[in-house]
């Protein structure tokens, strides 16, 4: 697996309910949530190829089960 690195995310206390909230819909953590919108953000921009950065896929729902 590839290495992780902690990085400090100062957001707005409605933005994290709502992340969160998203998250456990989704049975992901906060981090996890984070990471997959993240990744797919970049993917559908052509920033990154593939599963994302890491080189694994994001964890949950298949191609075309994500919800929007």
């Amino acid at each position: 697996m590839a290495e992780r690195k902690p990085f400090l995310l100062r957001l707005d206390p409605a933005l994290l309910e709502a992340l969160q909230r998203w998250a456990n819909d989704e049975f992901r953590s906060l981090n996890g949530q984070v990471e997959f919108l993240l990744t797919k953000v970049l993917r559908e921009a052509g920033r990154v190829k593939g599963g994302g950065v890491s080189g694994r896929a994001p964890r949950g729902k298949g191609k075309g089960d994500e919800r929007e």
